[in-house]
C-alpha cells in the first residue's frame, strides 16, 4: 500500500480508502444490497491487513448502522491513532427548520450521534455531505469550526458541491479565521470526468485533497460487459447516474476490458490506477473481499501515458445526475434571488 500526505493537513492516509456505504443493516436503510456485521468486519480487517488506514462513511449510511460496525471493527482490530476516520453529515431536514433548531445546532447533533455510533472521542476528518440551500454558509462554516475547536473533529471536508461554492466557503473561513475545508468528495471516475471542468484545477491550486466516490461507477468498471450482481440489479440511483450513457461509455469499458486482459489484470485495477493518477485517495465500496484486494493492487499498477491516452481519448461530456443535477436546479434559484437583492451569505 502506498501513502500520501492529505491536502492542507496533517494526515497521513492510504491511497486507497475503504468506502462504508455498503456496511450496515439492509432492514434498516436505503439499500437492499448492503451486508451484515459479520461480513462487513472481515473486510475491514482484511482492508487493514492490505494497509488501508482510511474508512470512510456518514451517519446517513442505513440510520447509523454503517457507523456502528465501523466503529466496533477498528476498536477490535486496530489502534485509533492508526487510523484515518471520515464521517458525513446531511443538511438540516424542513422539522429542523420549523422546530428552529440553527446550523450550528444541527453539526453539534450530527457529530455527538455520529461519535456514539463510532464509540469514539473525534473523527479525523468530518464531511459536509451536501450543500444545505436552506442555511446561511456562515453557520454551517461556524457550526464546523465549534466541533473543531472542542476536539471532536480534527479536519473539515466537503461533499457534492461545486467548485465555485467550495472556493466561496473556503474564503469565508480564511475571512472569519475558521477551520477551512481541507478535502472534497465528488463523483468521479473513467466514465464520469465532469470534476476535472473546476474542481479539479482548484483543488491543485490550492492543495485540497480529492476523495471521489463511484471510483467505479457502481462495478460498471469492475465487471465485463453482461456480468452482473446485486448491486447491479438493484443500485436504482447507481441506474439513475449511468444508464441514460451506457452507450458512449461502453467504449471506454471496452477499452478497460482489453487492457486489462493484455496486462493480465483486473478491470478493477486498471479503473483505479487510471483514477489515482488524478487524485489523492478514491472511495472504494467493498461487499466482498476481492473489492478490496483488487483495489490494493492496484496501486501497485502504473499505467503509461499512451495507455492513459488510450483509456482518457473515447471520452464525451456527461450531463450532471442525482445531487449534482438537484444542486444546479438549487444554485441557479439562489442565483435568482441574489439578484432581486435579497442576498444571504
Amino acid at each position: 500500500m502506498q501513502y500520501i500526505k492529505f491536502g492542507n493537513s496533517d494526515l497521513t492516509v492510504s491511497r486507497i480508502c475503504m468506502g462504508c456505504m455498503g456496511f450496515g443493516d439492509a432492514n434498516n436503510g436505503q439499500h437492499s444490497w448492503t451486508i451484515d456485521e459479520e461480513h462487513s468486519r472481515e473486510i475491514i480487517r482484511r482492508g487493514l491487513d492490505l494497509g488501508v488506514n482510511f474508512f470512510d462513511t456518514a451517519i446517513a449510511y442505513q440510520s447509523g448502522t454503517s457507523e456502528q460496525y465501523l466503529g466496533r471493527a477498528l476498536w477490535e482490530y486496530a489502534k485509533r491513532e492508526d487510523v484515518v476516520v471520515a464521517t458525513k453529515f446531511l443538511p438540516r431536514t424542513q422539522d429542523d427548520i420549523r422546530a428552529g433548531i440553527t446550523g450550528q445546532q444541527h453539526i453539534e447533533r450530527m457529530i455527538n450521534r455520529s461519535l456514539a455510533n463510532l464509540g469514539i472521542d473525534y473523527v479525523d476528518l468530518y464531511i459536509y455531505h451536501m450543500w444545505d440551500y436552506e442555511t446561511p454558509l456562515y453557520d454551517i462554516m461556524e457550526g464546523l469550526n465549534n466541533v473543531v475547536k472542542a476536539g471532536k473533529v480534527r479536519y473539515i471536508g466537503i461533499s457534492n458541491c461545486f467548485a465555485y461554492q467550495l472556493a466561496k466557503a473556503n474564503a469565508l473561513a480564511e475571512n472569519e479565521g475558521f477551520a477551512k475545508f481541507v478535502s472534497v468528495q465528488g463523483h468521479y471516475n473513467l466514465i464520469f470526468r465532469e470534476e476535472e471542468r473546476e474542481m479539479a484545477k482548484l483543488c491543485r491550486e490550492d492543495n485540497i485533497a480529492m476523495t471521489p466516490y463511484s471510483a467505479l461507477a457502481g462495478g460498471r468498471l469492475s465487471r465485463l460487459p453482461g456480468e452482473t450482481s446485486k448491486r447491479l440489479q438493484e443500485d436504482s440511483y447507481a441506474r439513475l447516474k449511468y444508464d441514460a450513457a451506457a452507450g458512449q461509455d461502453s467504449v471506454i469499458i471496452d477499452r478497460v476490458v482489453k487492457l486489462a486482459k493484455d496486462k493480465r489484470v483486473s478491470m478493477t485495477e486498471i479503473a483505479l490506477a487510471w483514477l489515482l493518477t488524478k487524485v489523492t485517495s478514491p472511495v472504494v465500496g467493498a461487499t466482498k473481499l476481492h473489492h478490496i484486494e483488487g483495489a490494493a493492487k492496484a496501486t501497485e499498477l502504473e499505467l503509461s501515458a499512451e495507455e492513459l491516452s488510450y483509456l482518457e481519448e473515447p471520452y464525451v461530456p456527461h450531463k450532471l445526475v442525482g445531487v449534482m443535477a438537484q444542486n444546479t436546479q438549487a444554485s441557479a434559484k439562489e442565483s435568482h434571488v441574489w439578484s432581486a437583492g435579497n442576498q444571504k451569505i
